[in-house]
């Protein structure tokens, strides 16, 4: 069990990759800047092929390895976009790009694909080929949906993807996975409340948009509590409460909720989006305002193929001595999904430490974590592709 030695060494020159780019974070698809400097480091290792475009700023290199004849092609997926946040870590290769930042460590999975790449540009030490895959719009716009549907597996012949992502409160070196369900689907709900405006000091003349939506937001959040399986994990939370009125004394004409429903069954999805809809409709009706109730499906759940989630266990077992292979299903989402939906794979969790929680202004990732998740990626590929077995 050992970090790869060349990977260690280049530790410090890899963590100044990831600081670059955490200085120029950019958001959803318009990662151009982010993915020229991929494209350029790709072609620096002698990538055999680079080739841009791919999900619009998405990034494929190919490695071809000693023996090209097996034909069979490993996918490793990391995302490139940051968040609109105001960052508030200090420091030194803080964000330059205003209300933008790496808060969820996308600048270190990048770094660290890269690490791996030139790694495996430079050894090729296995059969067949590896796609290194940088994605855009991870975040908000499902970057690895268009990827797919523009062909990438097809066209690349990918066989099978992984995927890995940082995990603060996990030690660095630790890694966590589970087969089957790992991350939740995703979706959005926005209700839009509208009413008669009026004074506030004459509320029997208006249709009070503002205590409806008191009494929604109440009711919505207790959905899970009380038409859900209490063994099924669901989440259901109104996040946003908004008027066009800063008033004190303006009962407002609208109120808009906001909000995210997380689900890991199909019939608990369908039932809370049928619970959400009946009960806006019903306070609505019961304080004389009309409710408008729009639901976006968003990431399916994300599942780990059981035998490919093996294999990353070992890669991981290789690397560290603390592998969790049973954690939690996480509720947070994951639009890796939907390359996993395409071609068998897994997903894993790599430690950040002791850091700010994920999409909090003052979260950075841990550069000591570079090189145990470079020696995974390495691992995964060298060990799917090995130049002794049959795979």
């Amino acid at each position: 069990m050992a970090i790869r030695y060349r990977l260690a060494e280049k530790q410090k020159e890899i963590g100044e990759w990831r600081q670059y780019l955490h200085r120029h974070p950019e958001l959803g698809f318009d990662t151009f800047k982010t993915a020229e400097f991929v494209q350029q480091k790709l072609q620096q290792f002698g990538c055999d092929e680079v080739t841009g475009g791919i999900g619009r700023t998405g990034i494929v290199g190919l490695i071809h390895g000693r023996d090209r004849t097996s034909g069979k092609v490993v996918g490793l997926r990391a995302d490139m976009d940051a968040l609109p946040i105001i960052e508030a870590t200090g420091a030194k290769y803080a964000s330059q790009n205003d209300g933008k930042m790496h808060a969820c460590g996308h600048d270190g999975h990048t770094a660290m694909l890269l690490g791996a790449a030139s790694y495996l540009a430079e050894t090729r030490n296995f059969n067949g080929t590896v796609a290194v895959i940088f994605q855009p719009a991870e975040e908000k716009g499902g970057g690895g949906k268009v990827m797919v549907d523009e062909g990438l597996m097809e066209r690349f012949s990918i066989d099978e993807v992984y995927g890995m992502h940082n995990m603060p409160g996990l030690n660095v070196g630790e890694f966590a996975i589970r087969s089957g369900i790992f991350f939740a689907a995703a979706d959005t709900v926005s209700i839009v409340l509208k009413g008669k405006g009026g004074h506030g000091a004459f509320p029997h003349m208006a249709a009070d948009t503002t205590l409806a939506a008191c009494h929604l937001v109440t009711s919505l959040q207790s959905i899970v509590s009380r038409n859900v399986d209490p063994v099924q994990p669901a989440v259901l939370s109104i996040c946003s409460f908004q008027t066009k009125t800063r008033a004190h004394n303006v009962i407002p004409q609208n109120v808009e909720l906001l909000g995210t429903i997380r689900s890991v069954d199909l019939e608990v999805r369908d039932g809370l989006i049928e619970r959400i809809q009946r009960i806006s409709q019903s306070i609505g009706t019961a304080f004389g305002v009309q409710a408008e109730v729009k639901i976006e499906t968003g990431y399916p759940a994300m599942v780990n193929s059981i035998e490919h989630t093996l294999h990353a266990i070992e890669a991981a077992q290789r690397v560290s001595e603390a592998v969790n292979d049973d954690m939690d299903i996480v509720m947070g989402a994951e639009d890796f999904a939907f390359m996993l939906n395409a071609r068998p794979g897994a997903y894993i969790l790599t430690g950040n430490g002791d850091s700010a929680p994920l999409h909090h202004p003052e979260y950075d990732f841990n550069d000591d974590a570079i090189s145990s998740g470079s020696s995974w990626w390495v691992e995964i590929a060298e060990s799917r592709l090995s130049v002794t077995e049959e795979n």
